[in-house]
């Protein structure tokens, strides 16, 4: 039998499914396997290439696998997807996953340590926290709004809640459920400091976001994901790419040689997208105390253009320094103001 020159592996909870080819590209077996069958599969066969989908358990497999000699890989499900034949199933999808590896300009995601892995888990949990927290809030406007109560928007809104309960005749039911809704969005307060306290600590023995730190607008939050997220960032063959692979570059539209560019493509990671273009405005809210060259280039963006769309090349523009920052492994030394012809 010829050696397995490609293993690609459908991951799922409690089955796997395995498919091994030669380096013709024909298959030589199939498989069914538990999670403990997976494992010593895996560590059985002669070293390879070891190609899954990144998703959910993926990177642990990754790790998991490196450590018996193989070559592990791992790649977005939306590239897998056009190779997919005929009807779907497990095997035909563990297929389609040795089908696009075989590609030579297939485009491969980095498996995560453990820290990362961490850290990204601490990120997302404070995403829910927040959304938690936004949801409580809502709530109690919306139920003094049904009783004809108006009060501020934000934090001050809960500190100022027992007073308005006071002042007014309200249902004492109603009085109750405001008061636990009170004491549901305090514990969360108390949640999300406990994590960002974590994050800070994380990110104090981390010298890649100590490095991003020094980029202009990248805070604590913004600088632990992006360290989390890109790593050494060395995947990303030029800073555009690493720009790309957040969605912060136009979105090409262009046939029969005419060139269309859109807006921004909003692709890869949300959360990080988000946080850059926050950074981004914070930044604009303080341009004019600024004095290096790109608060000359922001001042001079925003007089031909809309806020917003500065917002975004500001955006990716950081994403780039950040990129140059992660792979030359020096800070960032903010350029003299010069003037742009």
């Amino acid at each position: 039998m010829e050696p397995v020159a490609l293993l690609g592996i459908d991951l799922g909870k409690h089955t796997f499914h395995v498919h091994a080819q030669s380096k013709a590209g024909h298959q030589l077996w199939r498989k069914k396997l538990n999670r403990a069958q997976l494992i010593q599969t895996v560590a059985n066969t002669p070293i390879c290439r070891v190609v899954m989908e990144s998703c959910a358990g993926a990177h642990f497999l990754a790790r998991k696998f490196a450590q018996f000699g193989h070559d592990v890989r791992l790649i977005a499900p939306q590239y897998v997807k056009p190779f997919v034949k005929g009807n779907k199933n497990d095997f035909v999808d563990a297929e389609a996953i040795c089908e696009a590896a075989s590609r030579p300009t297939m485009r491969f995601a980095p498996a995560k340590n453990e820290h990362q892995q961490t850290v990204s888990a601490l990120h997302r949990t404070r995403e829910m926290l927040i959304r938690n927290r936004g949801s409580a809030h809502n709530q109690i406007h919306a139920y003094l709004v049904e009783f004809g109560i108006a009060i501020s928007r934000g934090p001050a809104a809960i500190r100022k809640l027992p007073a308005v309960l006071e002042a007014n005749a309200l249902p004492p039911r109603l009085i109750v459920l405001l008061e636990q809704l009170r004491d549901h969005v305090l514990y969360l307060n108390e949640q999300i400091q406990m994590i960002e306290r974590a994050l800070k600590a994380l990110l104090a023995e981390d010298e890649a976001a100590q490095r991003l730190l020094t980029i202009p607008g990248i805070g604590p939050i913004t600088a632990s994901v992006l360290s989390t997220q890109a790593g050494d960032a060395k995947q990303y063959r030029t800073s555009r790419e690493f720009a790309a692979s957040l969605g912060l570059v136009p979105r090409q539209y262009s046939t029969g040689g005419k060139s269309t560019l859109l807006g921004i493509s909003k692709r890869g990671d949300k959360h990080l997208r988000t946080l850059l273009v926050q950074c981004a405005r914070s930044i604009m809210m303080h341009i004019d105390k600024r004095t290096d060259a790109m608060a000359l280039w922001v001042r001079q963006l925003l007089q031909r253009r809309h806020s917003s769309v500065v917002a975004c090349a500001l955006a990716s523009k950081l994403a780039r320094i950040a990129w140059a920052v992660l792979c030359s492994k020096t800070a960032y030394v903010p350029h003299p103001q010069r003037v742009v012809q």
